[in-house]
């Protein structure tokens, strides 16, 4: 439940309407070929670690990995059926009405067992071919590293810090050589 309350409140700071998200249990498709799945993440999906004030924690700030695919909402049967494929995760419905923008929906892991349990070896079993594995390598660091909990210490908490960063350079790379 509280990845849930995490995933909405994260929406509510972008102005998102979003309705309950829907997981396995209520999905009845049929799952894709695994590796369409990962070229289908190679092209769409996003592994982010974003790290935020949190003021329960000792050191005030709170590490966050999430993967996630987002497509308009006409595109929802592709997301439940790649849910379905990798065996975990939400489907999350999202309005930006407010920018005359189609509706959304987003698929998203949260929860690092999840990804320990689930993604993880389906993406290493089926890996990616393109740029994105790069990132996946350095997003699975993380996760792994706070699972043996190294980002409770300075040093553990400098490394991810490092890692992260690395990751968003990459992908500023990556961007600015498409505009040109």
């Amino acid at each position: 439940m509280q990845e849930v309350s995490r995933a909405r409140s994260t929406d509510k700071r972008r102005n998102l309407n979003c309705a309950e998200p829907i997981g396995k249990e209520r999905i009845q498709r049929k799952k894709l070929n695994p590796h369409y799945v990962a070229g289908f993440i190679d092209g769409e999906g996003s592994f982010s670690v974003s790290i935020g004030k949190h003021k329960t924690l000792k050191r005030r700030m709170e590490i966050r990995p999430e993967f996630e695919i987002e497509l308009r909402a006409d595109d929802r049967e592709i997301l439940e059926r790649i849910l379905i494929t990798i065996g975990c995760g939400r489907i999350y419905d999202l309005s930006y009405e407010r920018y005359g923008w189609y509706p959304h929906v987003k698929y998203k892991i949260g929860g690092r067992k999840d990804m320990v349990k689930y993604l993880f070896p389906f993406l290493d079993r089926y890996p990616l071919q393109a740029k994105k594995l790069k990132d996946y390598k350095s997003f699975k660091k993380i996760v792994l590293s706070m699972e043996k909990k190294e980002h409770l210490s300075d040093k553990g908490y400098q490394k991810i810090v490092s890692i992260r960063d690395e990751m968003r350079k990459n992908g500023k790379k990556a961007k600015s050589f498409g505009n040109r």
